[in-house]
């Protein structure tokens, strides 16, 4: 099993892991991205299992403890089950994620307390911006 990583836009980075066992015969491909920016921000943490393997891809493409802000679209293990190990690679990472996820979940689950992104906020990267799209 490998990760590859693709630029899909200007410092913008898919990376994704194939796995051939789930979903046979054709297999389930994870992605995690990566807006690699001022204060970088890994959008997808993916499975605890994977972070080593998802890890090391990451740090192809900077410093895995450069990570300043993780977030994911919702609370399931694929994209958020290493966000605690993402936490401690990178001791100035913030999760940022929605108030009701917050309320529900993300309190709970984190290492760190997160950061609340209220729906259709802009949170600034330094040199690029992420809004925040409730879904």
């Amino acid at each position: 099993m490998e990760t590859t990583i693709t630029e899909i836009g200007d410092r913008v980075f898919r990376l994704s892991t194939y796995l051939p066992e789930v979903a046979p015969p054709a297999g389930f491909t994870m992605n995690q991205f990566l807006v690699d920016a001022d204060e970088p921000l890994l959008f997808h943490c993916g499975p605890r299992a994977m972070f080593p393997l998802v890890a090391e891809a990451l740090a192809n493409i900077r410093p895995v403890e450069s990570l300043r802000w993780i977030s994911f679209g919702h609370i399931e293990s694929d994209e958020c089950g290493a966000m605690n190990q993402w936490l401690a690679a990178a001791p100035d990472a913030e999760v940022a994620f929605n108030p009701l996820g917050c309320d529900v979940s993300v309190n709970d689950l984190a290492d760190r307390p997160p950061r609340i992104v209220a729906p259709d906020e802009v949170l600034d990267l330094g040199d690029r911006r992420v809004r925040m799209l409730p879904t």
